[in-house]
């Protein structure tokens, strides 16, 4: 046999080795679905049946207690759950329409124009992400409440007759529509870099003009990326707790995700209701999804062939200062000026602004704020658990997140499209209920196991567990299959293959994905909300428990606090990143 052939045979063998993933072709998929279940199908189904029985979590022993449908029924003749379904919808549908068309354009300024300063762009249409939406809540009801907002006392000041209002299902919708773009970038910009640019240049020499082709071309073939963060964005809407809770109360807006809290704050909680409302949420999402899937069946939106091509730049003339403009008004609008009022009100002495001058007055501010913040012994506990539990969920969440990638997209063992999917589930479930969820499942348990750092973290994993995912699949994808191969026709192992060879060459997309994790498990309230205690309270919790208390100074004070942690630690890591590329 020549040495061609002897190469081409181990080279099959390898490839083979690789597909059939033989050392462990059982057990590892079922080791994997065993931890899925766990994390995902376990508290779901126990949030199922808690919404059609009457029993207690707290006290409930029967394996299968009476079924009901009580709680539903309930549901739909109770006014406030209609009211609050209605609002939900509404400002997470508009908010999500807000989202697509401020995420489209800053992809469309991004990648197909001349327009100057396109880094600070980028930056300004993904830093929302890192924004809590608590935070942004919490910012903009200082600049826009109707009578003490800052904004307001600007607008007096200056003579001008005009009053915002964010306390309002439009302000809600305002701030998801802004604050969520991001989502729609990702996806979008993403589209656009991929797409063969030869269908609109056909456009443009037939006669169209730019904003045409737009229309005519462009939009219709992204519509999957268009539809699919929309849908992303719609889906964390619906989720949220922390900006309905602080724009939407004072105006007597309800949402679903703050009667939901409240139904577990009441004496005695009521878990079952609290259950069939989760549901409802899920239901919703679910509808979303298929309507997604019902616009996109039997169309073709293939845009990329086996040609190599270069996106064409659009050149704007002098509209490339507008775009500009617009990347530094959202820059503004969504970072400098709230992060400007919550430097203001930590700083600030009183709450009340009498006149704009009274604003520049520095006998007005001290560091008492921040001194009661940290005089305050759940601060520091909070700060410390808040980082337990995101490094806890970085580094676990990171290690499974990468097993199941690998499994799915560097193997052809049975079971990885199951294992897929489970592990994709919680996509389209709300953070408040994968929370609720988790109170169902571990609460009535014994091991102490809720109430802990641990089942926040592993609340964490689980809700987070997609985008994970999706950062590290993204690694694999452009990681070459032979380089895999050579290592094992040298004669290595499967672990020591991925250990030298696959984990080196997808470090920064790991880095980037256990990144993503801490910086959202820092963030995240709904999650959490019935899951802590006073022993392992967070931040975000306890910057909503001094709202809640009228601690408005000091709440201003833990939001100043909290950005600042979050931008420092995804600055570090952009700076490793960079370092390890």
């Amino acid at each position: 046999m020549s040495v061609a052939a002897s190469r081409i045979e181990a080279s099959a063998a390898a490839r083979g080795r690789a597909i059939s993933f033989r050392p462990l072709p059982w057990l590892w998929p079922l080791f994997l679905l065993l931890i899925l279940g766990v994390l995902v199908i376990y508290p779901v189904a126990r949030l199922v049946l808690g919404s059609l029985t009457d029993v207690n979590p707290m006290t409930a022993r029967e394996a299968l207690p009476p079924l009901t449908l009580e709680h539903y029924l309930d549901l739909a003749v109770n006014p406030t759950v209609r009211a609050a379904t209605v609002n939900s919808l509404l400002a997470c549908s508009f908010g999500a329409l807000l989202s697509v068309v401020t995420g489209l354009l800053f992809a469309w300024i991004v990648v197909r124009t001349n327009t100057p300063m396109k880094g600070l762009i980028r930056s300004a249409g993904l830093m929302p992400l890192f924004i809590p939406p608590l935070v942004a809540g919490f910012a903009w009801s200082l600049l826009g409440s109707p009578e003490t907002g800052l904004i307001n006392v600007v607008l007096q000041a200056m003579g001008l007759p005009w009053k915002v209002n964010f306390y309002s299902l439009t302000g809600i919708t305002v701030v998801f529509g802004v604050y969520y773009a991001p989502y729609v970038f990702m996806f979008t910009a993403s589209a656009l870099e991929n797409m063969d640019p030869s269908l609109e240049e056909a456009s443009e020499v037939s006669g169209s003009s730019v904003f045409q082709t737009m229309m005519r071309i462009t939009i219709p073939l992204m519509a999957p990326a268009i539809l699919s963060g929309g849908l992303l964005a719609f889906v964390i809407m619906l989720g949220v707790y922390g900006t309905p809770a602080i724009l939407g109360t004072p105006a007597n807006e309800p949402f679903l995700t703050t009667y939901l809290f409240s139904l577990l704050s009441w004496t005695p909680p009521l878990y079952n209701k609290a259950a069939a409302v989760s549901m409802l949420l899920v239901a919703v999402t679910a509808l979303g999804i298929w309507l997604q899937q019902r616009a996109l069946r039997g169309r073709s939106f293939v845009t990329v062939a086996g040609k190599s091509f270069r996106p064409k730049l659009i050149d704007l003339g002098r509209w490339r200062y507008f775009t500009l403009a617009f990347g530094l008004l959202y820059l503004f609008f969504v970072v400098v000026l709230p992060f400007a009022a919550l430097l203001i009100v930590a700083f600030r002495k009183y709450m009340f602004v009498p006149d704009i001058g009274s604003l520049f007055d520095a006998r007005q501010y001290s560091l008492g704020h921040f001194e009661a913040l940290f005089a305050n012994p759940l601060t520091m506990r909070s700060i410390w658990n808040s980082l337990i539990v995101g490094g806890a969920a970085a580094i676990f969440g990171g290690a499974l997140a990468f097993a199941i990638a690998y499994t799915v997209q560097r193997t052809s063992v049975r079971l990885r499209t199951p294992i897929d999917y489970i592990a994709t589930v919680p996509v389209a479930i709300p953070g408040l209920v994968i929370g609720v969820a988790y109170l169902w499942a571990w609460v009535g348990l014994p091991g102490g196991l809720y109430g802990t750092t641990a089942i926040l973290a592993i609340a964490f994993i689980a809700r987070f567990l997609p985008d994970t995912m999706k950062a590290l699949s993204t690694s694999l994808i452009q990681i070459h299959r032979e380089l895999e191969e050579a290592s094992w026709i040298c004669g290595l192992g499967l672990l020591t293959t991925i250990r030298k060879v696959v984990v080196p060459l997808t470090l920064p997309g790991l880095i980037s994905g256990m990144t993503l994790l801490f910086v959202l498990s820092i963030r995240e309230l709904g999650s959490s909300l019935f899951l802590y205690t006073s022993d392992s309270i967070i931040m975000s919790v306890l910057l909503l428990d001094f709202w809640e208390g009228g601690s408005i100074g000091v709440s201003a004070a833990f939001s100043v606090f909290q950005s600042a942690l979050l931008f420092l630690i995804i600055g570090s890591v952009s700076w490793l990143t960079r370092r390890k590329r």
